[in-house]
C-alpha cells in the first residue's frame, strides 16, 4: 500500500500537479483573453455589492471569505518560508506567476461549479465540481470518485495535518502541551462545524479578514520602517529567478519551488473553492460573478498575504541561516519587532490554520451532498470524525496518511482539471454573455440563452430571482 501511495504521489505531485496546473492556467487565460487583468476592477466590485438574499445562500463576501480560510493557512507562513530556503528569492517571483495564470483557472472552476449548483432537501444551496463533473459530463462515476478524494483529504486528513501546525507552534512559542492544543481546537472546531454552513460563513466573514488585516498591517509596518531596503528586495526577486544574481536553488530551484508553493498555497485549478463558490448567491446573479470572487481569492492568497511574508523574510536577513518552514518566518518576525515576533506568529498560525479546519470541513460537507449521505445522521459521522482528526494530529504526525491524503488531493486535482477543460467552452460562452450585459445593464442569467445546459442545471435556482438586502 505504501508503495501504490508513493507512486501515485510521484505520479501526481511530480507531473500533474506541476505541469497539469500550469497549462491549464495558462489556456485558460488566453481562451479568456487575460480576464484576471483586464477585468480585475470588476472582481473587486462583484465582491462588495450589496449582498441578495436567499433562503438557501450565502453572500459572495462569506463565500470569499471562507475559501480564503482554507487557502490562506501555514502555506502562507511556513510554505513561503520553505520555498525561500529552498529555491532562493527567486522563488517569489514565480508564486507570483503561478497565481497570476491561477486567477484564471479559479475562474472557470467557480463559474462551472455556480451553473451547476443544485437546493437540496433542507432548502441549502450546494455544489461543486462533483456535480458539474456529473451534469456537464454525463459522468456521475467520476463526481463520485472526486468527491470520496475531497472528503478524505480536505474532510479528515488535513485537518490533522493544519492541527500539527498549531500545536508545534503553541508548544514552541508558550510551552502548552500538544494533546491539551489538540483538545481545546477540537472543541472550538464544534461550536462552529455544528451550526452548518451558514455559521461557517459567518464565522469566517468576521475572523478571516480580522486575520489577514492583521497580519498585512504588521506586514506594512515592517516594510515601512525597512522602505529604503524594498526595491533592492524587489530587485533581488526578479534577478533571482531569472539567474541574473546567483540565489540557492539556481534558476531551477526557484522555478520548481515558487511553482510548487504557489500552487499548494492558493489551490487554483484543485477542485476545493468551487465547493462554497456554488453556495453563494451572486450578484449579479450570473454565475460569472462568483467565478470572478473566487479569482480574486487567489489574488489575495499568494500576492498580497505570501509576498507580505517573503519581503518580511527577506528584509530581516536570516535567510541561508539554515532554518526553513515556521521555525524560519519566526525568526524573522523577532529580528523586526523583538521577542515579541516569536509569539505573534504563533498566534497567526492558529488563526491561520484554525480557519482552515472549518473551511476544508465545508467543503467535504458539499461533497458528502453529492454522495447523497447528506442526511442528519451521514454530517453527523462527518462532523464526529473530521474534529477526531484535530487532536490526532496535534499529538502525532503520521506521514502513511498525510501521504495519503496528498495522493486523494492529486486525484482531485487532476479529475477538476479535465472537467473543466472539456467544459471551456461554457465558461467561455458564460463569460462573454457577462460582460455584452455589462455594457448596458447589470448581467442576468437566462437559462433560455443556454439550450444545451437547461436539462443538466437545477432551474429553480435561476428562475427563481432573490430580493437585494
Amino acid at each position: 500500500m505504501a508503495t501504490l501511495i508513493d507512486s501515485l504521489n510521484t505520479f501526481f505531485w511530480g507531473y500533474v500537479l506541476i505541469y497539469g496546473l500550469l497549462a491549464v492556467g495558462v489556456y485558460f487565460t488566453l481562451r479568456l483573453g487575460f480576464i484576471q487583468i483586464r477585468h480585475f476592477p470588476e472582481f473587486v466590485r462583484t465582491v462588495f455589492k450589496a449582498p441578495q438574499s436567499d433562503r438557501g445562500g450565502i453572500s459572495p463576501f462569506q463565500a470569499l471569505c471562507t475559501s480564503l480560510a482554507s487557502r490562506v493557512g501555514t502555506g502562507n507562513m511556513a510554505g513561503v518560508a520553505v520555498a525561500l530556503a529552498l529555491g532562493g528569492a527567486g522563488a517569489i517571483f514565480w508564486m507570483w506567476v503561478v497565481a497570476l495564470i491561477g486567477m484564471a483557472t479559479a475562474y472557470a472552476e467557480s463559474t462551472l461549479a455556480q451553473l451547476y449548483k443544485v437546493r437540496d432537501q433542507n432548502g441549502q444551496l450546494r455544489g461543486g465540481p462533483a456535480f458539474y463533473i456529473s451534469k456537464g459530463l454525463k459522468a456521475p462515476w467520476a463526481g463520485a470518485i472526486f468527491s470520496l478524494a475531497l472528503i478524505l483529504a480536505f474532510g479528515l486528513v488535513f485537518n490533522a495535518v493544519q492541527a500539527n501546525s498549531i500545536a508545534g507552534a503553541m508548544e514552541g512559542a508558550f510551552g502548552i502541551p500538544k494533546m491539551a492544543t489538540g483538545l481545546i481546537i477540537m472543541g472550538l472546531a464544534a461550536i462552529v462545524i455544528f451550526g452548518g454552513i451558514k455559521k461557517i460563513a459567518r464565522f469566517a466573514e468576521i475572523v478571516v479578514p480580522f486575520m489577514a488585516i492583521a497580519y498585512l498591517l504588521l506586514a506594512l509596518f515592517i516594510i515601512a520602517m525597512n522602505i529604503e531596503q524594498v526595491p533592492a528586495m524587489f530587485a533581488l526577486i526578479f534577478k533571482s529567478a531569472f539567474g541574473i544574481e546567483q540565489a540557492a536553488g539556481g534558476v531551477a530551484g526557484a522555478l520548481l519551488n515558487g511553482v510548487k508553493r504557489g500552487l499548494f498555497s492558493n489551490e487554483a485549478g484543485m477542485g476545493s473553492a468551487p465547493n462554497i463558490a456554488a453556495v453563494a448567491t451572486p450578484n449579479p446573479h450570473h454565475p460569472a460573478s462568483q467565478g470572478m470572487v473566487q479569482s480574486l481569492g487567489v489574488f489575495i492568497d499568494t500576492l498580497l498575504i505570501c509576498t507580505a511574508t517573503a519581503l518580511m523574510i527577506l528584509l530581516s536577513g536570516v535567510l541561508g541561516n539554515g532554518e526553513s518552514g515556521i521555525v524560519l518566518t519566526q525568526s524573522a518576525m523577532s529580528h523586526h519587532v523583538g521577542a515579541g515576533g516569536h509569539y505573534f506568529v504563533a498566534i497567526a498560525i492558529f488563526f491561520f490554520a484554525f480557519t482552515s479546519i472549518i473551511g476544508n470541513y465545508s467543503y467535504a460537507e458539499n461533497a458528502l451532498t453529492y454522495l447523497k449521505w447528506a442526511t442528519k445522521p451521514g454530517i453527523f459521522v462527518l462532523r464526529i470524525l473530521a474534529l477526531a482528526m484535530i487532536p490526532w494530529g496535534a499529538y502525532e504526525s503520521v506521514a502513511m496518511v498525510f501521504n495519503a491524503a496528498d495522493a486523494a488531493m492529486g486525484l482531485m486535482a487532476t479529475i477538476n482539471l479535465i472537467a473543466i477543460v472539456l467544459l471551456s467552452g461554457l465558461v467561455v460562452k458564460l463569460t462573454k454573455d457577462y460582460f455584452a450585459q455589462n455594457k448596458t445593464h447589470t448581467p442576468v442569467f437566462n437559462p433560455d440563452d443556454f439550450q444545451e445546459v437547461q436539462k443538466d442545471i437545477d432551474l429553480s435556482v435561476w428562475n427563481e430571482k432573490p430580493k437585494q438586502d
